[in-house]
């Protein structure tokens, strides 16, 4: 049994804050209790068998900022396994941004001119329905394995690198110990002059921003920018507010990305609260992604129109600021492509 001092705060999992492994290792991964706990278990009967091949995982202080009562919460419905992922759609495939035929190295990814994309770990806190990864062969392609070898050999290999991005999987999924054999590895590596993070983890499972980790945030050489990927307004509690405050403290650059999510976000008062409530956590709002055509996410997509309509919509109500670039990702292009 967790117990904790006298006025520490709890967790919606009876964890002490703080004690994210703890957090982690007792997220909900069973989709009946997900309903059962939201008061849903109506709905047991309509789940796919066997969660459409991708396992549910969610933390329990996620499952907290949900509606109880509500089937088509927002928050529930990035992470509920549904029959419609067992949809064979037309144009929908397994690896729906060219990730395998990007790799360089082992976890190496190099798609853009100056920057190299590590799958630092294959694990996250949370599996979203619509992940463009959700078919990827994490077995054979983490970065971090052998102390950062195959990926510190790239680097060195390949002199027009200056930006290193950690994805997965979500890097933060990893000990601190094991992001410092990284930082420790690129002091030889001086150009590196940028260092990324791409993670979900600082939204769904916020007491993974420690002390330790932003000491070793804080210690850093490069220039470093946390991207983190919130899509609803409800996502970000005041837990979150205080991560990012810390990571700001730390001397990170805070930017978001959102995927447009059919039934999720796909309206402008939605995008619009997303954003000034981001900006109030001093998080600017970077990029609007049109949903990645991975194979089971069909039915997450908002067609190109909607989304050109609902981007001019946020022109029209916000700062330019505020207003997220509208991309897709399409396997080949040497950059995000506009819409």
């Amino acid at each position: 049994m967790i117990t904790a001092s006298p006025g520490a705060r709890i967790t919606p999992d009876g964890a002490p804050a703080g004690d994210w492994r703890q957090q982690w290792r007792d997220a909900v991964t069973d989709s009946a209790e997900l309903l059962a706990l939201l008061g849903l278990s109506a709905l047991a009967g309509s789940l796919p068998p066997g969660d459409a091949g991708f396992a549910l995982r969610v933390p329990r202080a996620f499952v907290a900022r949900m509606r109880h009562g509500d089937p088509r919460d927002p928050l529930l419905l990035q992470v509920l396994p549904q029959l419609a992922e067992l949809d064979a759609v037309d144009g929908f495939v397994t690896d729906a941004v060219g990730d395998l035929a990007a790799r360089e190295a082992q976890g190496v990814l190099h798609k853009y001119h100056g920057r190299a994309l590590l799958i630092a770990s294959g694990s996250c806190a949370i599996n979203c329905r619509y992940c463009f990864r959700r078919h990827f062969p994490y077995g054979e392609e983490i970065a971090a394995a052998g102390q950062w070898r195959h990926a510190l050999d790239h680097l060195r290999a390949n002199p027009g690198l200056t930006e290193l991005i950690l994805s997965g999987g979500d890097p933060l999924a990893l000990a601190t110990s094991k992001l410092q054999e990284l930082a420790d590895g690129l002091v030889s590596l001086p150009r590196i002059t940028r260092l990324r993070l791409h993670t979900r983890l600082p939204v769904v499972l916020p007491d993974r921003v420690d002390e330790a980790f932003l000491g070793w945030l804080g210690s850093l050489q490069q220039r470093t920018v946390v991207v983190l990927h919130a899509n609803h307004p409800n996502e970000l509690d005041d837990a979150v507010a205080d991560a990012c405050a810390g990571m700001r403290a730390a001397g990170a650059t805070l930017l978001n990305q959102a995927v447009l999510l059919r039934g999720v976000n796909d309206d402008a008062d939605t995008l619009a609260a997303l954003s000034e409530r981001l900006f109030g956590m001093g998080v600017l709002p970077y990029y609007l992604h049109q949903l990645d055509r991975v194979q089971g996410a069909a039915h997450f997509e908002v067609p190109d129109a909607r989304a050109r309509e609902l981007a001019e919509d946020l022109r029209g109500r916000l700062p330019g600021y505020l207003v997220p670039r509208l991309v897709r990702e399409v396997a080949g292009d040497t950059s995000k492509r506009p819409l």
